[in-house]
């Protein structure tokens, strides 16, 4: 294929990232790979700790995107061994050590949720099992001479621990040791990864020129905030919007967002331009703008990315029919429940704190201030199933809502 001007490709891919080491070998990759009509291998790593992906990690796997539509070779890791390990980046503590079975069994569904991104095609997936369980300790040993303790040890995360005497685990420094050489079994030209993951990324970019190769160009894209605006997304924290998510349950998180942490989720999780992006901010400002219509834009445009476009049509027609038409707010708080049968509304609503006791949300149902989606209840002794996948909005009263969520 034919290449893009080196310059074109770096302006394309520096939008929206943070660091980029370095921009003068970037270039030159670039432009020797223009010359030759050959593909850079951009390497990205993902320990499988976790079976799903949320949209925060998607904002790596977009910029691989981009990369691709560039022309270049994706090479997505799977860190089947270094999940055995445990990255320590951000720890405060020594992480627990996976069994091969969870991560297997993680690692099953990796393929299949990148691919909603990626294209497969200009995709090569790869395990570091594959090289690392044939590692000798000789191997290990000649790793490990390759780095030194003062310098693993000026790692944010490690310091703090050595500080305030946490014990750090010998096996954590094989992590971003084992991450570097991942770079050297791919012949990496450039590795993406999150700003947490610069101390890893630039582990690679030192390590592959003591086994003779050209040290690789680092990427590091921001950690998107979750739905509450602050905490980083995590499925730990219940901020996040997962890409397996219902098309109805991706539309109506994506809808409680707030207006300033909208144009971030716009920025790093679509392909606007900048120049789009400053146009609508200024639209908005002006009051040409509603930002409830940005709002429903960006929440069609990742439904219709992980589903459909006629999947994302059918959520907002969903989400107006119960919101909107119902006058419901659009930030109704989530309660996320556990499966059960003939649970008592009277007591689901004591549980999600919409009633004090059972006597007062009889009586709220019974003088009719009681709703599911829209719908009036008036039997106070409703039992009702919480079917795994179910969501429905409750509100009792005027001003009280809850979504209450089924895992």
């Amino acid at each position: 294929m034919s290449f893009l001007d080196p310059q074109e490709q770096l302006a394309r891919i520096k939008f929206g990232a943070v660091d980029v080491l370095s921009e003068a070998d970037l270039v030159r990759k670039l432009k020797r790979s223009k010359d030759k009509n050959q593909p850079l291998r951009i390497k990205f790593g993902a320990d499988p700790t976790r079976p799903d992906i949320h949209l925060g990690h998607t904002v790596v796997i977009n910029k691989l995107k981009t990369f691709q539509d560039l022309g270049h070779r994706i090479l997505f890791l799977i860190g089947d061994f270094t999940a055995m390990i445990g990255d320590p980046s951000g720890k405060n503590a020594t992480r627990p050590i996976l069994s091969r079975e969870e991560i297997e069994e993680n690692a099953k569904t990796y393929a299949k949720q990148i691919f909603k991104i990626l294209d497969p095609e200009k995709t090569e997936i790869v395990y570091n099992s594959t090289w690392m369980d044939k590692f000798s300790a000789a191997d290990f040993i000649r790793l490990a001479s390759q780095y030194t303790v003062a310098r693993m040890i000026e790692r944010d995360d490690f310091t703090k621990r050595y500080k305030s005497n946490t014990p750090i685990a010998i096996h954590e420094f094989l992590y971003p040791l084992t991450q570097g050489y991942d770079s050297v079994a791919l012949k990496s030209d450039m590795e993406l990864g999150g700003t947490d993951q610069k101390f890893n990324l630039l582990v690679g970019r030192d390590i592959q020129p003591a086994y003779g190769q050209e040290a690789q160009c680092i990427l590091t894209m921001p950690i998107l905030e979750g739905l509450d605006g602050v905490n980083k997304m995590s499925k730990s924290l219940d901020n996040y919007i997962s890409v397996v998510d219902s098309p109805k349950d991706m539309f109506g998180k994506t809808m409680r967002v707030s207006d300033e942490l909208m144009f971030r989720y716009y920025e790093l999780l679509t392909e606007i331009s900048g120049t789009e992006l400053d146009r609508m901010k200024f639209e908005m400002g002006e009051g040409r703008l509603h930002p409830r219509t940005l709002k429903v834009q960006l929440a069609k445009y990742l439904v219709a990315r992980f589903h459909s476009s006629a999947a994302a049509d059918q959520a907002e027609e969903e989400f107006n029919r119960i919101f909107v038409d119902k006058g419901l707010p659009d930030d109704v708080p989530e309660y996320p429940v556990v499966p059960d049968k003939g649970v008592a509304l009277t007591a689901l609503m004591v549980r999600t704190g919409l009633a004090a006791s059972n006597g007062e949300a009889q009586r709220l149902i019974t003088g009719g201030g009681v709703q599911i989606d829209g719908e009036k209840i008036g039997d106070a002794r409703l039992k009702i199933d919480l079917e795994a996948g179910r969501a429905f909005v409750l509100k009792a009263g005027k001003k009280k809502f809850v979504k209450i969520v089924v895992s």
